[in-house]
This record gives C-alpha cells, sequence and structure tokens, in this order.
C-alpha cells in the first residue's frame, strides 16, 4: 500500500511552533509553503536574499564556495530554525550559496514581512535573536572542530545533526555530498564511512545512509556534537522539547508491546 504524505504545516518548525498564538498569527497570513529539491540552490554568493524560509522537513546547508571550486559547509538549517535574515540585516546579499541537501519542504515569507514583523512583535524579534546566537555558536564551534578533530569524529557529527533534522535513520546522503559538506577528498570518506560501518553504527546503501546505532554514533562523535545540542536547548528549550516528544513518539511505536 502507497503511503499517504502528511501535508506539511507551518508549526512543523520548531521555531514557529514556539510562537505564541498571537505571534504566529501575525505571520501567518504571509507564509507560504514551498518544494525544496535536492541540489536546488536557493541563493548563490552574493545574490539579493528576497525572502526568509523556515525549513519544515528539508534540509539547506550554507557552503562557503572557493575559486578553485572547491567548498566547504559553514552552516546547516533545518526544522530548528531558519536562514535568509542573519546575513540580510544591512547589505541583503547573500555571503554563501544556499543549497537544498535533503529534499522537502519550507515555509518562505518575504524578508521586508519579516523585517516588520520583528518590529511590530518584540517576542518575534527575541526568538530570532536566541536562534541567531545558537547558529553563532554552531558556526564557531565547527570552526574549531574543522581544525582540531578527526574526519571520522566529525563526520560522525554530521550524520547525527543530519538525523536531528530529517527525524529518520535513513538518510539520503552520498559519500561525495559528504566530501564536500566536510571539505576532505571523496575517498577519505569512503575509508571512514567504511570503519564506522565496521563498527556497526551505520549501514550504508546506494546513496543511504542508516543510523543503526544512536549511542554509539554519538560517543564516536566528537564532543562538538553534544556542544552544539546544548547551546541550542539552552536558548531555544521550547523547541527541543517539542521535537524530543515527537522523537520519542516516533522510537515508541517501532518498539514492539513488552
Amino acid at each position: 500500500m502507497a503511503q499517504v504524505r502528511r501535508t506539511p504545516q507551518h508549526q512543523d518548525n520548531r521555531l514557529l511552533a514556539a510562537l505564541a498564538p498571537e505571534d504566529f498569527a501575525f505571520l501567518e497570513p504571509h507564509l507560504a509553503v514551498i518544494d525544496l529539491q535536492r541540489g536546488e540552490i536557493l541563493y548563490e554568493v552574493g545574490d539579493t536574499i528576497v525572502y526568509t524560509y523556515f525549513p519544515l522537513d528539508g534540509m539547506v546547508s550554507l557552503v562557503t564556495v572557493m575559486h578553485d571550486g572547491k567548498s566547504v559547509e559553514m552552516a546547516t538549517f533545518g526544522c530548528e530554525g531558519l536562514f535568509g535574515l542573519v546575513s540580510a540585516f544591512v547589505t541583503r546579499q547573500s555571503f554563501g550559496r544556499y543549497i537544498v541537501q535533503l529534499s522537502g519542504t519550507a515555509s518562505r515569507v518575504e524578508l521586508n514581512i519579516m523585517h516588520e514583523a520583528m518590529a511590530a512583535r518584540p517576542a518575534i524579534q527575541h526568538l530570532v535573536m536566541r536562534f541567531t546566537e545558537a547558529l553563532m555558536a554552531e558556526t564557531l564551534q565547527a570552526v574549531a572542530c574543522n581544525a582540531v578533530h578527526s574526519v571520522e569524529a566529525r563526520c560522525c557529527r554530521w550524520i547525527l545533526m543530519t538525523q536531528d533534522r530529517a527525524g529518520r535513520p535513513e538518510l539520503p546522503l552520498t559519500h561525495e555530498f559528504l566530501a564536500e559538506m566536510l571539505g576532505v577528498q571523496r575517498s577519505t570518506v569512503s575509508d571512514v564511512a567504511r570503519s564506522i560501518q565496521d563498527k556497526g553504527l551505520i549501514r550504508q546503501g546506494r546513496g543511504i545512509i542508516t543510523v543503526t546505532d544512536r549511542p554509539g554514533l554519538e560517543e564516536a562523535a566528537c564532543e562538538c556534537y553534544g556542544i552544539i545540542r546544548r547551546k541550542f536547548e539552552q536558548l531555544l528549550p521550547h523547541t527541543y522539547e517539542r521535537a524530543e516528544r515527537k522523537h520519542y513518539t516516533a522510537d515508541m511505536a517501532l518498539k514492539p508491546d513488552r
């Protein structure tokens, strides 16, 4: 039997879900759900930012592109956050490439409307500021991580962060994509992924990585995963509480009755 896809809702985004009803009501008429296709570039370096996006069940990465064509990830955005706002307070120009890594959907609002909402509704502004601080902490931690931690530990961290946003163990990740995000050679990722699989933490398929041992993967990841997660939980506790309940329910549904 074919699975019926649930219609995405604006409040599938954890930031939008954390807003009080009156604050969400201010934004809701201006939000539109759009599809995100894997590989789609939403903004290129220097593009004028027109929209703010709240991912619902997709995932977007902000990458820096070098002159030789190589790229490395600066930040990742999923249902816990937003993008197309922090870098648009002054110049409204994108300082990186925003590329869809996991297909899905997002709620989109015009940037001008988002600025109006922040000016008119202090609670919206406060939530955005909290997310911005968490994002800055994540970005700075990633800089340190890339400098001092092994590729294998960083790869485990990246897989965990992807699963947090995807909400499922099966992740459409290729070695080529992981190499681009980690800033290493594809052959290096192949060796690392094989090592992680040999430890029983993941299972690899054609373009799919399945997390088979989540606790083990957390132990194998560098400390940065826990540091970043705790920072988000500190600054955005209500959004992560909702997420934890959702994942707990899903986990319980998969377990047989005892």
